[in-house]
């Protein structure tokens, strides 16, 4: 069951090995029902403020030109990187594809590598303390922080040092990866899916709570008072916030209903899309480079400074860190013939000294900010070249979907005590809720948020083990 079925595809996945079953290698067909992913080349450009920049290609040996340009030490760093994560996705993969004691722990799966003793270490680290090791020019380190920030972790946080090298490398492989058509892809594809196996899908019907029966879920109601009964288990996708306010307090226990309580929202976004006529150019020494994404850290310092400016509720619009997206310059269905969709991303806290509703106020201004801020660096994007606007706050994206809780499109922050074994709630995570025949999937429990079918996957296996099948899990 949903809340929203709408699926808000960012950009910001893990793209390693985690998907490579579901999506890459197409295990579900959804091929066969019109799903279709380009991969643009160039990758990602990014610029920075003194002129130069740095454009990751498709290629790795083209990338690592761009590198060596500032540093000959910084690109053989970021070769031997991907190199050495290369050898090792295969382990965080399966650990990612297995539900929680289905299989051995990432540590068990570490101590079966050669090298597996540095990477028990390693991924207590942080992302900073792998780039500032590695990379020895900023214009690298800032490069290199932006794509680790983009699950929105950020990059001081131990536990982050995996995300150093896995978002380079899943960008390097598999490039920025969009479903042919835009984000509605997807799941139009798997609806596809559904309904050819004799599936049914109901939407515009909001579900309000969860019948129980003999301490059992046994269905949902939605807010017009119908009743959807299950014949053998109800699959939420609810956030877990929600999802407690769904049944009585008594049916989920203090230890669940503590947890959830708990639970914190992580970095969020503020959004900006646009109807353009023209896609972001950014003048180069061989001409302008039009990419699908670009990526403003504009410093080693900025980056660094956006968990410290969140925690603190500062609406930070001093040369904001970006994430810039035309997906248009890839796929020109998306928009009438010579016309772009435009999506400028910054990173700004929901919560304000001012309450989040303050957002209302501010939000026009922020926006303007950011676009400013993009001019620098591509200075075409002139006010005759926007043809529409539309704003979303960290507020205006919980209002649009419920599950972007407190604006956070992750499903919940993913520090050491919201991750692994922990998540969604200690006890939890096996995708079993406390209350019998209610199974939890999306964002909330393991591995996350992003776009890569792992969650469902993984409750998946555990719905099917529980209903008495053969269910295959990775090694």
């Amino acid at each position: 069951m949903s809340q929203m079925s709408k699926i808000e595809a960012v950009a910001t996945s893990d793209v390693d090995e985690q998907n490579a079953r579901l999506l890459r290698d197409d295990e579900l067909g959804l091929r066969d029902h019109g799903l279709e992913y380009l991969r643009p080349d160039p990758v990602v450009h990014i610029p920075f403020p003194d002129g130069t920049a740095l454009t990751m290609w498709h290629d790795v040996d083209a990338t690592c030109e761009e590198f060596a340009r500032f540093s000959a030490a910084d690109a053989g760093s970021y070769r031997r990187m991907i190199a050495e994560y290369d050898r090792v996705k295969g382990v965080i993969g399966a650990h990612r594809n297995t539900p929680v004691g289905y299989g051995p722990s990432l540590d068990e799966r570490f101590a079966a590598l050669a090298d597996g003793a540095r990477w028990r270490r390693l991924v207590h680290r942080s992302a900073w303390d792998v780039i500032s090791d590695a990379f020895e020019d900023w214009h690298c380190r800032a490069a290199m922080l932006w794509l680790a920030f983009l699950t929105m972790q950020p990059p001081q946080r131990p536990g982050t040092a995996p995300l150093a090298y896995s978002l380079p490398f899943g960008r390097q492989r598999d490039s920025w990866i969009l479903p042919r058509g835009g984000s509605g892809a997807l799941p139009a594809a798997l609806a596809r899916l559904i309904t050819s196996h004799g599936g049914q899908i109901v939407t515009g019907q909001r579900v309000r709570e969860l019948i129980v029966e003999h301490d059992r879920c046994t269905g949902v109601m939605t807010d017009d008072g119908t009743q959807h009964r299950a014949t053998k288990a109800v699959l939420s996708t609810v956030h877990v916030k929600h999802l407690v306010d769904m049944a009585p307090a008594h049916v989920w226990g203090d230890d669940f209903v503590g947890g959830v309580a708990s639970w914190r929202p992580g970095v969020s976004m503020f959004v900006t899309h646009y109807a353009t006529r023209e896609p972001p150019r950014f003048p180069g020494q061989g001409g302008d480079v039009v990419p699908v994404a670009a990526g403003l850290p504009t410093s080693v310092e900025r980056v660094l400074r956006i968990g410290s400016d969140f925690d603190a509720g500062t609406v930070a619009l001093d040369d904001p860190v970006q994430l810039v997206l035309c997906p248009t310059v890839a796929d020109p269905g998306r928009a009438p013939d010579g016309h772009h969709t435009l999506k400028v991303i910054g990173f700004q806290p929901y919560e304000l000294p001012e309450g989040p509703a303050h957002w209302d106020e501010i939000a026009e201004r922020v926006s303007r900010a950011n676009l400013e801020h993009l001019r620098r660096y591509a200075p075409n994007l002139v006010d005759d070249v926007v043809l529409a606007t539309r704003i979303c706050s960290p507020l205006d994206l919980e209002r649009t979907n419920a599950h972007n809780w407190h604006g956070s499109c992750h499903g919940g922050d993913m520090d050491p005590s919201q991750s692994g074994a922990l998540r969604p709630v200690p006890g939890w995570a096996q995708h079993r809720m406390p209350l019998a025949g209610l199974y939890q999937t999306g964002a909330t429990p393991l591995p996350g948020g992003s776009v890569s079918g792992a969650p469902g996957r993984n409750a998946a296996m555990v719905l099917l083990d529980d209903l008495g099948l053969d269910v295959p899990v990775p090694a």
